[in-house]
């Protein structure tokens, strides 16, 4: 693998990054065209329909340097697609451009991909370089990845806790934990995520808007379990202000923003979050509570990520256990304000 292979590269998947939370359901791309070591145009997928990554970067090219463009190598952080689907096949644009040598990050697996790009570059005469710094470019697009090849939603678990390791008290007045910087970042990760999940008790305990209305961007699809409908109908959750999908045993019904799915009265909790979200192509949840939900999540491994807030400032007697991970040893901890984030990893099913 050559240095400068990487270097570019990087620079693909910085601007890769611009585009999260803005493309899903499809995977976060980006790609540089470089002419003796001097980027002549670069690009990324903006917005889900649009423009893919290899098109901004093509366009981007000023008209001085348009014919140096079949005489550049194209850095791109994933396999270019060779199917159409809202935008016509990218590697038959590479090809149209007459560009020699191509350097992709990591394969695509979608079925409509999955090798086909680089068999027609390849096919076209194209020198194709694959797997630079392919861990890395699996990792962008972790959510990606794992909704492909495991037929499932990419999770992360969230909650935070008091000092000696409780999240709510003991009675019905909610227990305000984080700082709010911390809370904040949470609704950053709202925006970052396709979904949001909690169960009745949650809903009922805490009334929840569950919306990104601290930050910028597009708020999640709210999930909420409620099996038996015990849930009344005033909650937040039913303004209807955001797409709602009640998993339940009871009733199947739409209505504008909510809508009802209903479950067998012996179907898992767990299996039929993870089914409705495949269904419904949303490829990453964000788990917000309540504890028996998350420790569920836990206790059958289905969980991708875990962050623990911890306020070290703050301990109550008595109250309601935070859930517990199988292991104690974080990947990453960082300081919020006055609070503690932990994150925790489980085995990457997308590498």
């Amino acid at each position: 693998m050559k240095e400068t292979d990487q270097t570019y590269m990087h620079r693909c998947l910085e601007l890769a990054r611009l585009g999260a939370g803005f493309v899903a359901p499809n995977p976060m791309v980006g790609a540089v065209l470089v002419y003796e070591n001097r980027i002549i145009g670069e690009g990324y997928h903006q917005v889900y329909g649009e423009a893919h990554a290899e098109v901004n970067c093509l366009n981007s090219v000023s008209v001085a340097d348009q014919p140096l463009i079949p005489l550049s190598t194209l850095y791109v952080s994933l396999e270019p697609c060779a199917h159409f689907g809202k935008t016509p096949p990218c590697s038959d644009l590479i090809i149209r451009h007459q560009i020699k040598t191509v350097v992709i990050g990591c394969r695509d697996p979608f079925t409509e991909v999955d090798g086909k790009g680089i068999e027609k570059l390849q096919h076209a005469g194209i020198a194709v370089t694959v797997g630079v710094l392919e861990a890395e470019c699996r990792e962008l697009n972790k959510r990606f990845f794992t909704f492909v090849t495991q037929h499932r939603p990419y999770i992360i678990l969230k909650w935070a806790q008091t000092a000696n390791g409780l999240i709510a008290g003991e009675g019905e007045e909610r227990l305000l934990i984080s700082h709010a910087c911390t809370n904040r970042l949470v609704h950053q990760w709202r925006s970052e995520e396709a979904a949001i999940v909690v169960g009745t008790n949650t809903a009922l305990a805490d009334d929840p808007s569950l919306t990104n209305r601290l930050w910028t961007g597009k708020s999640p699809v709210r999930m909420v379990v409620d099996r038996n409908l015990r849930l009344r109908a005033t909650l937040h959750l039913f303004d209807q202000q955001q797409r709602t999908i009640v998993i339940n045993t009871v009733k199947a019904e739409e209505r504008e923003n909510l809508s009802y799915q209903k479950i067998a009265a012996t179907e898992d909790t767990i299996d039929a979050i993870l089914k409705v979200a495949y269904k419904e192509n949303l490829q990453s949840i964000l788990v917000e509570g309540g504890a028996a939900l998350v420790q569920s999540f836990i206790n059958k491994g289905l969980w991708d990520e875990a962050r623990v807030i911890t306020n070290p400032q703050l301990a109550i007697p008595k109250g309601l256990p935070a859930p517990v991970l199988p292991q104690t040893v974080p990947a990453k901890t960082e300081q919020i304000a006055t609070d503690t984030l932990s994150t925790y990893i489980n085995k990457p099913v997308y590498l």
